[in-house]
């Protein structure tokens, strides 16, 4: 197990652009201690890097994708509740080394079981639940979402010559 804050990641997903627009991210810049050979994933619909920020990315060859994950969740799932499950496909997509079988397994496995959740966690499911009256459509639009994020960024990794980054487990 892993506790405590990653200081050199291989990855960095940015959910909200205010993360790099307003500085509100643990380092400043939001992509400090990323490795050589990384991958940014930025949920935006505009490109939010500075020159010296693709510069020195670029430097490190370090791959970004900036797309507007909420506008392609609401797209698919009519939700922006499922920009995560976009986010996540879209990082499957490019690691290259997770099939979807893995994911819709996940995906699955986190609505179709009780789990203890935290505040938080269950505020956000009865949130869910409101929004998508059967769990098997709320499955079926997070399958789709993930499914189609994860090929939109499959072809993007490849044409990027983004290499596979993660033993497989």
């Amino acid at each position: 197990m892993i506790e405590g804050e990653v200081i050199y990641p291989d990855i960095v997903m940015i959910y909200h652009p205010q993360v790099i627009t307003m500085g509100k991210s643990y380092t400043m810049p939001f992509y400090a201690g990323i490795k050589e050979n990384g991958l940014v994933i930025i949920n935006s619909d505009i490109d939010l890097l500075t020159d010296h920020d693709r510069k020195f990315l670029e430097s490190k060859n370090v791959k970004v994708l900036t797309r507007d994950f909420t506008k392609f969740a609401i797209e698919i799932a009519g939700t922006e509740l499922a920009t995560n499950m976009a986010m996540l496909g879209a990082l499957f997509g490019a690691l290259g080394n997770f099939g979807k079988p893995a994911i819709e397994e996940g995906i699955k496995d986190r609505f179709l079981k009780k789990y203890v959740a935290s505040g938080g966690t269950a505020s956000l499911d009865s949130v869910i639940e409101k929004k998508f009256k059967k769990k098997r459509d709320l499955i079926a639009k997070n399958l789709e979402v993930a499914s189609a994020a994860y090929d939109l960024t499959a072809e993007w990794a490849k044409e990027v010559e983004l290499h596979q980054m993660l033993e497989t487990m």
